[in-house]
């Protein structure tokens, strides 16, 4: 019944659009002209949005796009872990303290990745992508 909900025509652009939250969640600090943290999940979103609109607008019968989305959640995963414990604590008036709200936000967001991870490769999802619109002519 679960599978069936997901993979439904209306809830497929909904998941699909949702990939780009966990790529682009990230403290303000992270978005910063000083920081070298900002480029990775502007070049996973485009991945993403490339991969959208091949999918929803193009009906492309090809899985690379699919791929795409699963390389892209993928290495945001492999990110966050990797910078997880270099901003775990942080100073804060010469005191070091734990940084709850990123450890927070990377933990989620991670979650939510191997959800979307889990998700593009269900096949009925595949299958309901690829089915046509109403009123226009067949895949």
């Amino acid at each position: 019944m679960f599978r069936k909900i997901l993979s439904s025509r209306a809830a497929v652009p909904v998941m699909l659009v949702l990939q780009i939250a966990p790529l682009i969640v990230f403290p303000l600090s992270t978005f910063t002209i000083k920081s070298q943290e900002w480029w990775l999940p502007v070049l996973l979103t485009i991945m993403v949005i490339v991969a959208i609109v091949q999918i929803l607008s193009r009906r492309t019968q090809s899985a690379a796009p699919w791929h795409l989305l699963s390389f892209a959640q993928g290495f945001n995963i492999i990110s966050r872990l990797m910078m997880l414990l270099p901003h775990t604590t942080e100073f804060v008036g010469g005191v070091q303290r734990f940084n709850t709200d990123y450890v927070i936000i990377t933990v989620v967001s991670m979650l939510f990745s191997a959800l979307e991870i889990w998700y593009v490769d269900l096949p009925e999802v595949r299958n309901s992508a690829l089915i046509s619109r109403p009123g226009k002519a067949g895949a």
